[in-house]
């Protein structure tokens, strides 16, 4: 089996230094759509060196690029063909706000592996320290096509029940069409996301948005939205990936409020509102 469960998960953690600096968050926060219209101030917060504050989903780049995904295939028991693999959600816990710059260390883990029959589910998780202590803790679910029915642990459902009543806000965001080619210059270079070949022999008509774009994209309309632009309320944010975004499509982003936390849900607005984000949650102060 290209999985070896118990290789995985008894693997020792991988740790190393990262750093980032102001030009990896702007480049990062271009690549998630900010910056239209350039000049407005509360885009300036975003692409303006002397007002930068941190969004932080810029956490899923810090410093390696793809963390949990790319690096969670090279851990010892995990062998896979990379075209089988989506990545099937994440969830960022913050634990104080991030730096525009610093160096910091990341030790990842195989901290779960789930038989869900048709695929396997691995769960990558990324804790960043830093000289102050812990800074932030990812977990990226990896989803691996036909790779399940061992007989595993099909592990927690991450399904919520749907949101009540009408959205309190909704919002529209477009992609550009050379969304992905701005995003993945963050670090995340599979080529899913950018050869039509490649996109193709995967299975879709042409290459797609990356997952954590999106993920981006919607917790700074949230952020912009509901949180007055301030990005230190938020706590924690997780997602599932329901299904795919196309470069020059249009994302539209309901929000329902809750106490302490924002529940969204995110569609394709040009395919009928087929479903992208599910399951997400903002928490905040």
């Amino acid at each position: 089996m290209p999985i070896d469960a118990a290789k995985a998960l008894a693997a020792e953690p991988r740790t190393g230094e990262i750093t980032w600096d102001r030009k990896d968050v702007l480049l990062y926060h271009l690549g998630v759509g900010a910056g239209v219209p350039a000049t407005d101030p509360d885009e300036l917060r975003y692409t303006l060196e002397s007002r930068l504050h941190v969004l932080p989903s810029f956490a899923t780049v810090a410093g390696s690029g793809s963390p949990g995904v790319i690096s969670g295939l090279s851990m010892p028991g995990v062998d896979v063909d990379l075209a089988r693999v989506l990545h099937g959600g994440q969830s960022l816990t913050l634990h104080r706000p991030l730096p525009a710059e610093g160096t910091a260390t990341a030790t990842g883990r195989i901290a779960a592996v789930y038989d869900k029959g048709k695929a396997a589910v691995l769960v990558m998780r990324t804790e960043v320290t830093d000289a102050d202590g812990p800074l932030w803790t990812n977990d990226a679910q990896i989803f691996v096509r036909g790779e399940g029915g061992w007989g595993g642990d099909r592990g927690p459902s991450a399904r919520l029940d749907p949101p009540a009543g009408d959205p309190d806000k909704t919002v529209e965001r477009h992609i550009r069409e050379d969304q992905a080619l701005l995003y993945r210059l963050s670090g995340d270079w599979n080529p899913l996301h950018a050869d039509p070949d490649f996109a193709q022999a995967a299975g879709f008509e042409r290459p797609i948005l990356h997952g954590l774009c999106t993920y981006g994209t919607t917790l700074k309309a949230v952020v912009d939205t509901l949180l007055d632009g301030d990005v230190t309320r938020v706590r924690a944010y997780a997602t599932r990936f329901a299904g795919v975004v196309f470069p020059g499509e249009t994302l539209r982003i309901r929000m329902w409020r809750g106490e302490g936390e924002v529940r969204i849900a995110v569609s394709a607005a040009d395919r009928g509102d087929a479903p992208v984000l599910a399951d997400t949650i903002v928490e905040h102060s």
